[in-house]
């Protein structure tokens, strides 16, 4: 063999969408940088990559595939669920090397720290994928009533979510405010971090291989305040998660959402890292109640 030096093959990033890999339809990238760590924080960071750069078009896609999916997502058991959730982090177990390695370059971390970061991120996944069989029990239940009736309130997925993922937190928060939405059985459209969108991009593929239906999740990435307008103003979207939004943006995208009275949730300052809890799974979830009348046991006049 000839002593030739290889040329690197780099990575093209893409969108994740229906569960294909699109480009923008627009045709635009954007450059994405490394942030730079606290020993060079005054250095520029170093190319990472181009991302694409998503439309208003690429929103509205996203948005049909999303809808799309819900129905048979939110009626799959919940123990279904459960089961994709757990695959999903058996799938970043195996590719913990190379989400490490993004995490540490898209927030200037060491690369101790990263894997860390990625081990929190598989761990949440797992957390979720336990919850969600059991998160009808915690809010659902038998209410009392006056009559011979069964009065039942029962969860029901709220229906498609548009998240803005955190700005900071590239990985970790990603999967803190999207495990959530579809462990309670619905479809979310993702607006991936401005500055450092390339581990929700990869996490794109792991859902691909993870037995996650096609629409289920949907990944863009580009500039939050292009995308997120439309679709805080999107008919078809039922709720959206403003966790990624400065305070200005926040309120423009909450008045946008009133026009169908989505579920808005606000930013505020979380720690990722602390236990999740169960807010962010009943922030969308309705409440549906049934009445039901009791029969009749025997001459005695019990009843069941």
């Amino acid at each position: 063999m000839s002593d030739v030096t290889r040329l690197s093959v780099f990575k093209t990033y893409k969108l994740y969408v229906g569960g294909k890999f699109p480009r923008s339809e627009s045709g635009r990238v954007y450059e994405v940088t490394a942030k730079p760590s606290a020993a060079d924080a005054a250095g520029k960071g170093t190319w990472l990559a181009n991302a694409p750069l998503s439309s208003r078009k690429d929103a509205r896609d996203a948005v049909v595939a999303a809808r799309k999916a819900f129905g048979g997502w939110s009626g799959a058991t919940a123990y279904n669920r459960g089961q994709i959730l757990y695959r999903i982090a058996e799938m970043l177990e195996g590719r913990h090397k190379q989400f490490s390695n993004e995490v540490a370059a898209a927030e200037g971390l060491s690369k101790s720290a990263a894997s860390a970061i990625v081990d929190a991120a598989i761990d949440r996944w797992v957390w979720y994928a336990g919850w969600t069989d059991k998160i009808a029990q915690v809010v659902g239940g038998a209410n009392p009533v006056a009559g011979p009736f069964f009065n039942l309130s029962t969860p029901e997925p709220t229906g498609v979510v548009t998240v803005l993922a955190p700005q900071e937190s590239s990985f970790l928060g990603l999967v803190s405010v999207i495990a959530p939405v579809i462990a309670t059985g619905n479809t979310v459209i993702v607006v991936a971090s401005e500055r450092a969108p390339l581990p929700a991009l990869s996490l794109g593929e792991v859902l691909a291989t993870s037995d996650l239906p096609g629409g289920v999740v949907n990944v863009l990435s580009g500039r939050t305040a292009e995308i997120a307008t439309p679709l805080a103003s999107h008919q078809d979207v039922n709720a959206i998660d403003l966790a990624g939004a400065d305070e200005m943006l926040a309120r423009e995208l909450e008045i946008a959402a009133a026009d169908n009275l989505k579920r808005v949730l606000r930013p505020q300052a979380v720690d990722y890292a602390a236990d999740p809890g169960t807010h962010r799974m009943t922030a969308f979830l309705e409440t549906k109640t049934v009445w039901h009348p009791t029969g009749s046991l025997g001459a005695s006049g019990s009843a069941y």
